[in-house]
């Protein structure tokens, strides 16, 4: 038994060597070549005329396990038998063994640099903590923000933009997914990404959160009932920051953080010491899903100003270029913009005053909302002539125009938006309504999630339905014809954002074979998770809100331009300034009216006029107009709304 342990401890001794690395293999290697030279050496010790002395044989031995080309020089039976034996060994143990450590090493080393282990050099750039539905929507859109992005870089004076993005595991695949993008293609090369986890401080010191500009962490999708949730996280990142900026004595860095239950706004708040915006996904979602209910068809609104492409945003800026202007002075020199109002400084936070009287003077201080195409039209272009200066009057608030009267809603399928969707309903207190909900998921489930996040709620009640809407028989017994409204949700407990969207355009095909059968046909509100499948649905009918891609345009333009939270959570909450749509008999429009003329009768009903909502789709489907240009004849014909923005208190 003693040989076969003394050859167990060596082949043990010699493993625990080359596990510790590439250097430990080498010297490793190394031994077994001085060994093998040494044993060569010795074996031609006897020719004494050859070497003089042992070492100059072990050195011709080290020569011929290391070349090959001195194997020719050797005389002599023995010496030839020995230098080929040493030539051999040399190709498998110098050769060999040598270029396959290296070999290993060498790619060991580019998947190490690949995943993305080595920390960033970079100051005043901008992070994204996490890979999720989110990331490539919201990278394209700050790729896509050139005016905003160009400020944003000249207030950091820095010259590039580079986009720093942790993953749990950075990839070749999602180097290809960003070159596939289409808001990023050759972009690609602005964004670096790096492996880990927001809740670890080794992670967050290889993205070099201290040294960006702005931090941005999107909601990743958990799932609510585990014990670590999204915003866990979210919190759990925060506080590494912090931790982090205490030891190193560094300032804070501007961060935007997402989270998914609204009531976790203080906590965030009070994680983060620095600078910070919080943006409550669900709630937000939740907001422009109602108010689409309240108002059918402003989901074109929140797609064109909400999402990033075609058509007009929401510009935030500073009042020290048009300070001592009035509102109404610089509405008549910026005539492909819409002014909506402004934001004044009240102590430590901002007042926000949309729909203000035009006479309104605007201080340095000031920030200036305005609705345009690009950011480049809120700027003076003295080629451009002036408007005539609109007198707007004071705005009157006035009540909502939607029915009071009791409203039942249907909601087929469930993911963890829908408390916070119940507690929107119940939070118009004017407004009567029943919500059914169809889902798989087991009733008491969704009542006990409903209940931990609003309690009581007299004026959205609740009815729960155990049923599968894929399965067109109990999606018929629903009668979905006898509601108002139908919400399709894309779930959040299957794998990935396409199993979930593709059960909900196939739900909502089902849907409309059988609406199709009924003479009533309620409005129908599609949400979607995977911003590709936006197209697939050609010549739909149902109002369609991608998520990802509202909240990612949140982020990133709050990133930038961080008082434009406070403009986004006066428009889409209850209250205050909205967007609404009103009919076109309401006003005294004469038969022809352009845009010029419906904003000055408009300004005299205190109300701000944004567009026009067509009853008739154009050829690519689209009813909305908004921003026409001033000498438009709108052509308003039955059925048409207008888009105005108004104080409703």
């Amino acid at each position: 038994m003693l040989p076969f342990r003394i050859v167990d401890r060596i082949k043990f001794v010699v493993e625990r060597q080359l596990v510790k690395g590439a250097g430990f293999q080498l010297l490793v290697v190394a031994a077994f070549i001085a060994l093998i030279s040494l044993i060569g050496g010795l074996l031609v010790v006897p020719l004494g005329a050859t070497f003089d002395n042992v070492g100059s044989a072990i050195w011709w031995a080290f020569l011929r396990l290391t070349d090959p080309g001195y194997l020719g020089d050797d005389v002599g039976t023995w010496q030839r038998f020995v230098s080929t034996l040493l030539t051999v060994s040399g190709y498998v143990v110098f050769m060999g063994t040598l270029v396959a450590i290296l070999t290993r090493w060498l790619i060991a080393k580019m998947a190490d640099l690949e995943r993305g282990l080595t920390p960033v050099t970079l100051k005043h750039h901008i992070v994204v903590l996490g890979w999720t539905s989110q990331t490539l929507p919201l990278l394209s859109e700050l790729l896509g923000s050139s005016g905003r992005m160009r400020r944003f870089l000249e207030k950091h004076d820095t010259q590039k933009l580079n986009l720093v993005v942790l993953s749990e595991d950075a990839s070749a695949a999602q180097v290809h997914e960003l070159r596939s993008e289409p808001g990023i293609g050759r972009r690609a090369r602005q964004i670096i990404l790096r492996s880990g986890s927001a809740i670890q401080p080794d992670a967050l010191h290889r993205v070099a959160c201290l040294d960006a500009a702005a931090v941005i962490v999107p909601s990743a999708n958990t799932d609510a009932s585990g014990l670590v949730t999204s915003d866990v996280e979210t919190v759990k990142a925060l506080l590494s920051i912090a931790a982090q900026a205490r030891h190193y004595r560094s300032p804070l860095p501007f961060v935007v953080a997402e989270i998914q239950d609204v009531r976790k706004h203080p906590v965030v708040e009070r994680a983060y010491p620095g600078a910070v915006e919080v943006v409550a996904g669900d709630a937000t979602i939740s907001r422009l899903m109602v108010q689409n209910i309240l108002h059918p068809g402003l989901s074109e609104v929140y797609n064109e100003l909400l999402t990033a492409g075609s058509g007009n945003e929401i510009y935030v800026r500073g009042g020290e270029s048009v300070a001592g202007l009035s509102l109404g002075e610089l509405a008549s020199a910026r005539p492909n913009v819409i002014v909506l109002g402004l934001l004044r400084r009240h102590e430590d936070s901002w007042e926000v005053q949309l729909v203000a009287p035009s006479d309104t003077r605007i201080n340095t201080e000031d920030r200036v909302v305005m609705m345009a195409r690009d950011y480049a039209e809120t700027d003076p272009n003295p080629k451009l002539p002036a408007l005539p200066v609109i007198d707007f009057k004071e705005a009157r608030p006035k009540s909502r125009t939607h029915d009071h009267r009791g409203r039942r809603i249907l909601i087929l399928g469930w993911n963890r938006r829908v408390p916070s969707l119940v507690a929107e309903f119940a939070s118009y207190a004017d407004l009567d309504v029943q919500v059914d909900m169809v889902s798989v998921v087991p009733s008491r489930e969704r009542e006990q999630a409903i209940f931990r996040y609003v309690g009581e709620f007299p004026q959205a009640r609740c009815h729960h339905i155990e049923a599968d809407y894929m399965v067109e028989g109990e999606l018929r017994r629903l009668m979905p014809s006898a509601y108002h409204a139908v919400i399709l949700l894309s779930s959040d407990r299957l794998a990935s954002g396409e199993e979930a969207d593709a059960r909900a355009m196939v739900g909502y095909l089902q849907l409309e074979d059988i609406l199709a059968e009924s003479p009533e046909r309620p409005q129908v509100i599609m949400e979607l998770s995977d911003p590709d499948n936006r197209n697939l649905l050609y010549g739909h009918r149902s109002e369609m809100l991608i998520s990802p891609m509202i909240l990612s345009h949140i982020l990133a333009q709050v990133a930038l331009r961080r008082e434009l939270r406070m403009v986004l959570d006066e428009l889409f909450t209850e209250g205050g300034a909205e967007i609404q749509f009103r009919d076109p008999d309401d006003y005294p429009l004469p038969a022809s009216v352009d845009f010029q003329l419906l904003e000055r009768i408009l300004a005299n009903e205190g109300k701000v006029a944004l567009g026009v909502f067509r009853a008739r789709p154009d050829d690519s489907g689209r009813h909305l107009v908004l921003n026409p240009a001033r000498k438009l004849f709108l052509d308003i014909q039955p059925g048409d709304r207008l888009v105005v923005l108004c104080r409703t208190r």
